[in-house]
This record gives C-alpha cells, sequence and structure tokens, in this order.
C-alpha cells in the first residue's frame, strides 16, 4: 500500500505545478525565469540526494552504488534524454499563458495516446483494439472537459492549444527515452545527469540573468524552489521508489492523479470556472486511462482461475 500512496503523491506534485507557474506569471516573472529557477532548484536537490547517500554509504562503511561513476559517453547520453523535460517544461509553461489552467494541463495529458502512437510507428505495428477503444474514450473525455461542447474552439487562444499539445509530444518523448537511457547508472545519479542536461538547454536558450540581477532573491526563490520541489526533484524519487514495487499499469493509473488535482487547484485558487459537464470529462478521461490495465487484469484474473479449475479437474481424476 505504502508505494502505490509514493506514486500517487508523485503525481500529486505534478498537478500543482501550473497553479504555481500562473501565479508567479501573476507576480510579473517570465518563462524563462520561471523554467530556469526550476530546473537550476531541482539540480541542486538532485546532486544533493546524491552525495547524502554516498555520505550515509561512507558513515555506514560500504560502497553505495552511487559511487560507480558513468562514463563520460553515459553522462552524454543521460543528458540529451533529460532534455525534452525541460522543452515539456518550456512548452507547457509557454501554453499557460495563453490558455486556462485547466484546458493546458487536459493538452498535456494527451501524451497518453501520443506516446502509444509513436511507439505503434516506432514498432511499424497497429495499436489493438483494446487500445484504440482506449483512444476514443480519451478522446471523448478531452472534448468534454476542456469544454468545448459548451464554449466552442473560437473562445481559445489558438497559441495556447499548439503549444500544450507540442508539450504533449514532447513528453512522451521523455517517457519513451528516459527508461532507456543508461538503465545500469544508479536512478539518484542518474536523475542529477538528466536534470543536468534540462538545465544547460534551458539555459543556453535563456541566459540566466535572474542569478545576478537581483530577481531570484527579490521574489523568484520561492517560485522557483516550489516548482524544483514538486516538478524537478520529488516525483522523480517517489517514482522511482515506488513504481518498481507495483508495476508500471498501476503507476499510470495512480499517475492520472496528476490531472483532478491540477484542475481542482484551477478552480479553488485560480477561480478558474471548471462546470460540471468539465469535471465528468475528466472522470472520463480517468476511466480511460485506467481502461488498459483494467481490462488486462480481468483476462489475467480470467486466466488464472481456469488454470486453477484445470487444475483441480486433474487432482480428482
Amino acid at each position: 500500500m505504502k508505494y502505490r500512496v509514493t506514486v500517487f503523491l508523485g503525481a500529486v506534485c505534478y498537478g500543482i505545478l501550473s497553479t504555481i507557474v500562473k501565479k508567479a506569471y501573476g507576480q510579473g516573472y517570465t518563462l524563462g525565469e520561471v523554467v530556469g529557477s526550476q530546473m537550476l532548484t531541482g539540480f541542486v536537490l538532485a546532486w544533493a540526494l546524491v552525495y547524502f547517500i554516498k555520505w550515509r554509504a561512507g558513515r555506514k562503511g560500504y560502497k553505495a552504488a552511487v559511487y560507480k561513476q558513468p562514463t563520460w559517453k553515459h553522462r552524454v547520453i543521460l543528458m540529451l534524454a533529460g532534455m525534452p523535460t525541460a522543452i515539456t517544461g518550456l512548452l507547457y509553461y509557454q501554453s499557460l499563458k495563453y490558455i486556462p489552467n485547466s484546458l493546458a494541463i487536459l493538452l498535456l495529458f494527451q501524451f497518453t495516446w501520443i506516446g502509444v502512437l509513436i511507439h505503434a510507428i516506432g514498432q511499424r505495428r497497429r495499436p489493438n483494439g483494446i487500445m484504440l477503444g482506449t483512444l476514443v474514450v480519451l478522446l471523448i473525455g478531452t472534448v468534454m472537459a476542456a469544454g468545448i461542447l459548451e464554449q466552442g474552439m473560437s473562445e481559445f487562444d489558438w497559441r495556447g492549444v499548439v503549444f500544450g499539445l507540442l508539450s504533449a509530444i514532447s513528453y512522451s518523448l521523455f517517457i519513451l527515452l528516459s527508461g532507456k537511457a543508461v538503465p545500469g547508472v544508479h536512478p539518484a545519479k542518474r536523475s542529477g545527469w538528466m536534470i543536468t542536461g534540462g538545465m544547460i538547454l534551458v539555459f543556453v536558450l535563456f541566459p540566466p540573468t535572474f542569478l545576478f540581477d537581483g530577481t531570484l532573491f527579490g521574489g523568484l526563490l520561492p517560485f522557483g524552489f516550489a516548482l524544483g520541489l514538486f516538478g524537478a526533484f520529488l516525483p522523480p524519487v517517489l517514482f522511482a521508489i515506488g513504481v518498481p514495487h507495483i508495476g508500471e499499469g498501476i503507476a499510470g493509473i495512480l499517475g492520472a492523479a496528476e490531472l483532478p488535482v491540477a484542475v481542482l487547484l484551477s478552480s479553488a485558487v485560480l477561480h478558474e470556472h471548471v462546470s460540471a459537464l468539465q469535471w465528468t470529462g475528466v472522470l472520463v478521461v480517468l476511466i480511460g486511462v485506467a481502461l488498459p490495465e483494467l481490462i488486462a487484469r480481468r483476462k489475467l484474473s480470467g486466466v488464472l482461475r481456469l488454470r486453477q479449475e484445470q487444475a483441480a479437474v486433474s487432482d480428482s481424476n
């Protein structure tokens, strides 16, 4: 149970981010300052964790796995694999400038079917009937939750919609790449190098002038720390702890908690209007996310029951 709670809390952390970003924009901070301070905080926290593990292992008199140094080739691969998460943040946070928080998170959530599409293209294999049915459910739920049925498309700024969908594509690529990038390296060190790559990319695109002009300690730091803690540091750590014990299927279902948390905060903190139809759409999206795993578990349970019955018959004979 505790591992499920761990993954759930990781998803909740992600659901908090968009509200913090909206608040930061309300204080006049720019996209580069918001994402740059987030990546900087994540970088500091990630490497602090690496060295804490080393220190703790040294005090107990044994050598931690984190001591193993990856080659420079592996470090470069990890930094490149971490760049999509920075791109995702840039695109997602940019979309928040033009569209409501509740719509932006729904667009980001399209990674659920975009990832399936990218995987199918890469494998040159058509998705099965269950997956296609799931995609239909997800799209119906998204249309309902976005408020399109009530407001129409003319109410939305297309710039925000485009940035939101691009963030979903980027996030899908991050998920596909992150699991394959140098899996033999200690998770803490993997996270450290991946966040390092993301931070370097952000600082190249948006030079970190906030470090020198007084902006960081003039009010940006609390936003950057909160975004780094809840976005770049805690979720990867919590997922690394919980996912291996509960499996990717259940983790995907629990990870969907990000969506209702973000929409709830949009309504409660940002005072965005979320209608009953939109909440119904959120529920439909969550059902769509859970559907493949629930069907798979039902099939597995049927197979196990059939084997037990066959075993009982053979024993009686």
